[in-house]
């Protein structure tokens, strides 16, 4: 058995679609043990005992009971309790807190994961020391969350940060195509700046002749190159880009906007956004910095640890 930690421990779990890793903290951040299994196949009950399974392991080789905090796709609705909108579909439909926290025998604190990316990001990564921060997820799909004061911002209707799914202003350029969501409605912003947006929405539909292994990472280096196609995609992306943060921003001003999700990698977009921004945003200038994550695919596991604040873990 490992030396009993000083302090209160923090476990965060975060359940994918393929799989589901746990992580343990000390009060500090830092990394205490950490652990990986496969996710259950489209089963609810096996995921409720493979996460009890992952913590009770973890707490016996620690010595310690932990705080639990677990990261999931979709969000629980504040009216029902039943998990909504989550990719991992056995989810849908279930009480997830109240199936853990019984499975557990203590309370269980839930998020979205990208609320616990904003989260992560907010307590000890790129946007630590900041009061308001915006986290961006631009991956397969685009999600997002807002950190006010070390806590997240839910909501009352559990949608905080849920910009991907407002319309992605027509203003951004001239005869923006129209794209159709999963959600069913049109213009979407995550039908824009995904990872898929960037080639199915836009490189393919302009190309000449844009092959069956062009991918989004294949665009970018294109574009390095010089593909004057690939680098008029990455060119309207990030003014994309720039007009949907831009409606955050005119909203929120949160202090820091902090990308994750595989098109974060982007280097380009770092140089790209501040003057686009600044033609979008309502002020004489945009001052709020766009800059990349800090703990990258580690800040879902890490912002489930950090539900339980370090003042609350004891």
């Amino acid at each position: 058995m490992q030396q009993h930690p000083a302090g209160p421990v923090r476990i965060g779990v975060d359940l994918g679609g393929t799989k589901i890793e746990a992580l343990a903290i000390d009060p500090e951040g830092r990394e205490l043990a950490r652990r990986r299994i496969a996710s259950p196949a489209h089963d609810y009950a096996l995921t409720i005992a493979a996460i009890r399974g992952l913590v009770t392991e973890m707490e016996v080789a620690l010595g310690v009971r932990a705080r639990v905090g677990v990261g999931t796709p979709g969000a629980v609705s504040p009216a029902t309790g039943l998990v909504k909108n989550a990719n991992s579909t056995a989810l849908n439909g279930h009480r997830v807190v109240a199936d853990l926290a019984q499975a557990l025998a203590r309370e269980v604190r839930v998020a979205n994961d990208a609320d616990c990316f904003a989260l992560s990001e907010a307590s000890d990564g790129a946007g630590a020391g900041r009061r308001a921060v915006f986290g961006v997820i631009l991956g397969t799909g685009v999600g997002g969350g807002l950190v006010v004061d070390g806590r997240l911002w839910v909501g009352p209707n559990a949608i905080a940060g849920e910009w991907g799914h407002n319309e992605l202003p027509s203003r951004t350029e001239a005869a923006l195509p129209d794209t159709r969501c999963y959600c069913g409605r049109l213009r979407c912003i995550e039908t824009y700046v995904s990872g898929p947006a960037l080639l199915a929405a836009d490189h393919a539909r302009v190309a000449v002749a844009a092959s069956a292994d062009v991918d989004a990472r294949r665009i970018v280096a294109l574009a390095r190159t010089g593909d004057a196609q690939a680098s008029a995609t990455l060119a309207r992306y990030c003014r994309r880009l720039a007009s949907a943060l831009a409606t955050v921003i005119n909203v929120v001003d949160p202090e820091v906007v902090v990308l994750g999700g595989g098109l974060s990698q982007v280097d380009e977009l770092y140089a790209a956004l501040p003057p686009l921004l600044g033609e979008y945003v309502f002020s004489d200038r945009c001052d709020t910095p766009v800059v990349r994550n800090r703990h990258g695919d580690s800040s879902g596991v890490r912002g489930a640890a950090w539900l339980w604040p370090a003042r609350e873990a004891g």
